[in-house]
């Protein structure tokens, strides 16, 4: 068995967009964290020992162990309450909770398949589609200054991976979604997006 852990520790994947909404929530919360990459496929002893699925991220935090993006992140939001990304009402709370997981089933969903995909032309296609498929909530960014909210949140968390991979995905957006486009830029502006990056990530060339 792997030793208790004094501090918190994440296992995180340097390149995948998962790990990032993670490592963005910690940066937001400003906490002390051992964050240690590991590449998919080359699991290290310790995260072989703690997590059965094999999967990333994990977060260990003394004899607790997570290993699902929405678990951590709900459990980092309560365990550290400031600031809060989460709204207190219960049906704000579903409203955003229900945008996460379109988020996640739509525009990540297509994301993970775009990099498993090796034929240049299905990439292409499923490229496309993710565009199309971010554009469909386009008219919801000019509501408020972030997503449904006046407040960075944790679906701007979950959003800000994918915006910051748009060139990588070899998105543009048109000029007709101008209230996009500033979120986008407010989103890749802010310190926590830019203190969360990999090297990896960093190396992608976004900014």
């Amino acid at each position: 068995m792997a030793s208790r852990r004094s501090v918190m520790t994440l296992f995180s994947a340097p390149e995948e967009p998962q790990s990032h909404r993670v490592r963005i929530v910690l940066a937001e919360k400003a906490s002390e964290i051992d964050i240690i990459s590991v590449v998919p496929g080359r699991y290290p002893e310790d995260l072989l020992d703690l997590n059965p699925y094999r999967s990333l991220p994990t977060l260990v935090d003394r004899d607790l162990v997570l290993y699902d993006a929405r678990v951590i992140i709900d459990y980092l939001d309560e365990r550290f309450p400031h600031p809060p990304l989460m709204p207190v009402d219960p049906v704000l709370r579903a409203q955003f909770r229900l945008a996460m997981y379109r988020v996640e089933r739509d525009w990540y969903g297509l994301a993970e398949q775009i990099e498993r995909e090796s034929d240049r032309k299905n990439q292409a296609r499923l490229k496309k589609e993710l565009r199309d498929t971010m554009l469909q909530s386009a008219d919801l960014f000019k509501i408020k200054p972030f997503f449904l909210s006046e407040e960075f949140s944790v679906v701007d968390a979950t959003i800000a991976p994918i915006i910051w991979r748009m060139r990588r995905y070899e998105i543009e957006l048109p000029p007709h979604v101008q209230a996009m486009s500033r979120y986008a830029a407010t989103i890749l502006a802010r310190p926590s997006v830019r203190a969360s990056l990999s090297d990896a990530e960093i190396e992608m060339g976004v900014i």
